[in-house]
């Protein structure tokens, strides 16, 4: 859980793919069967989630609710309350799989299991390595400034086919390499996003509308937060993240200003923050997506449903807790 700290200028997207890729040395050294492996690869899903709330820049259902705000807030008003409620968050939910995993635990019941020392490599860096390494802070980059490029580019995705064609052109990638990604875990984000665009297209997101109002008509803010937040988590658990932040942040931002003193900037901050702390299912934003689709080298699943279901749920329903109530009370300090 430690690995949050990569979230916070890195998209929640990219960051799962990297740490993965440097924890499988790890997970090759462990005896068959040890929960330590299962324990940190939901780690990293759920620190990825959770860390995603963390700078305006780490998901883009944080770029939505700040481009929905009016007047946007600034990074530091964002980092007030995000920050410590991401921290509280990764402790709570780090404690939950202790306990649920014991990870030092060996797989047969007796003793610790041993982590084993992996040897550096003291190799220079190769011309490919620069390369490889300039298109992904490139890419990085393009993803963190995206909104302001977006007449050029257009979505996201369209800067996404830039390492591709960076890779694939220069013969870092080839044929075998594309033949081999995991297609499962496109199949899975685009079954978030189907969900997504048919609740639009049938007219849900209207009845959704009247009946968030019909509830919280009359409610003080608080009572508010407190009916908005489960509606959001309960959506964003099912689809994906960003889809939610796009169907759910117009919604609080009406809430909003039916209220007195029309607090949409909070009630939009707020449903930004839950959007990212749906964790229950594996298509449960990408870095859930991902976790499901990692193996051994026996061809075998790391994570079952069963795993998302009896850590994701309750990590999911802390997260949410703790957006607000510690989150609220942030954002009122900070003038929301």
């Amino acid at each position: 859980m430690l690995l949050m700290p990569d979230f916070l200028y890195r998209r929640n997207v990219a960051a799962p793919t990297l740490c993965f890729t440097l924890i499988k040395p790890i997970l090759r050294t462990l005896p068959p069967r040890a929960s330590f492996a299962p324990c940190l690869i939901l780690a990293i899903a759920l620190a990825a989630n959770i860390g995603g709330q963390s700078s305006p820049i780490s998901s883009p259902q944080n770029l939505i609710a700040i481009g929905e705000m009016d007047p946007s807030i600034d990074w530091a008003s964002w980092f007030a309350v995000a920050l410590p409620v991401s921290a509280i968050s990764i402790i709570l939910i780090w404690l939950l799989l202790l306990a649920s995993y014991r990870p030092a635990r060996a797989p047969n019941g007796e003793g610790e299991i041993e982590i084993k020392p992996i040897r550096p490599t003291k190799e220079k860096f190769t011309l490919k390595q620069y390369w490889v390494s300039f298109v992904c802070i490139t890419t990085i980059v393009l993803w963190c400034i995206e909104h302001k490029i977006e007449s050029w580019v257009g979505d996201m995705g369209v800067i996404a086919l830039f390492p591709i064609v960076a890779f694939f052109s220069t013969g870092v990638l080839k044929k075998d390499d594309f033949e081999r990604f995991a297609w499962t875990i496109v199949f899975l984000a685009m079954g978030g996003i189907a969900l997504g665009k048919g609740v639009v297209a049938s007219g849900l997101l209207d009845a959704m509308d009247g009946f968030v109002n019909d509830l919280v008509a009359g409610r003080s803010l608080y009572t508010v937060v407190a009916i908005l937040s489960p509606i959001v988590l309960i959506i964003s658990t099912f689809i994906s993240h960003t889809i939610a932040s796009v169907l759910l942040v117009p919604i609080a931002s009406k809430v909003g200003e039916s209220l007195p003193g029309k607090p949409q900037n909070l009630l939009i901050f707020i449903t930004g923050l839950i959007c990212s702390t749906g964790m229950g299912m594996p298509v449960s934003g990408f870095p859930n997506q991902t976790a499901a689709t990692q193996e051994n080298e026996l061809g075998e699943l790391y994570l079952s449903n069963v795993d998302f279901l009896k850590n994701g749920v309750p990590a999911s329903i802390v997260a949410t807790i703790v957006v607000s109530t510690v989150g609220f009370a942030l954002m009122r300090l900070i003038g929301l």
